[in-house]
């Protein structure tokens, strides 16, 4: 594995994780009414950090490997979509237009797991956590929509 190229990947998914510092939670998602299964705040930051290394090192594996364009392809789509889902979600407050974002997510995570695995084994299997987090994610997602069916997205001039 090219080290740089590891570098490389794992730069864009810590820029797209930065989003999360941009908007945090805050008291309006504390207020929310969530599911009784919501992962406690603690596990957030371990399962991404960890989901960032593993996909930056798939990414960095199947980018040096001949008919790699559609994995790199879907890595791309993943990783914008990870970028945008939390703005929208806890920047823009936007539980029901978050859910389109979060299946683009879900369908780009699963494949880049497909395409790495026809690839390199090791590059695929870095997926299956990302694949279990964001299918839990996105449930979660549907959950909060459903839960708090009043909760009106912010307007541009609130912010």
């Amino acid at each position: 594995m090219d080290i740089l190229l590891f570098l490389m990947f794992l730069a864009a998914t810590f820029a797209a994780g930065s989003t999360g510092a941009l908007f945090p939670t805050g008291n309006w998602y504390k207020q929310l009414t969530k599911p009784t299964w919501v992962p406690p705040n603690w596990v957030f930051p371990i399962a991404w950090t960890s989901i960032y290394l593993l996909i930056s090192f798939a990414g960095a594996r199947v980018a040096v490997l001949d008919g790699n364009a559609y994995a790199l392809g879907f890595w791309a789509m993943q990783i914008a979509f990870n970028a945008v889902w939390t703005p929208a979600f806890f920047g823009l407050r936007m539980l029901k237009g978050s859910l389109p974002i979060m299946a683009g997510l879900w369908v780009s995570v699963l494949g880049c797991m497909i395409t790495s695995f026809q690839l390199d084994f090791w590059a695929g299997m870095a997926f299956v956590p990302y694949m279990v987090w964001v299918t839990i994610a996105a449930a979660l997602s549907v959950a909060m929509f459903r839960l708090n069916p009043d909760e009106k997205p912010l307007k541009l001039a609130d912010m």
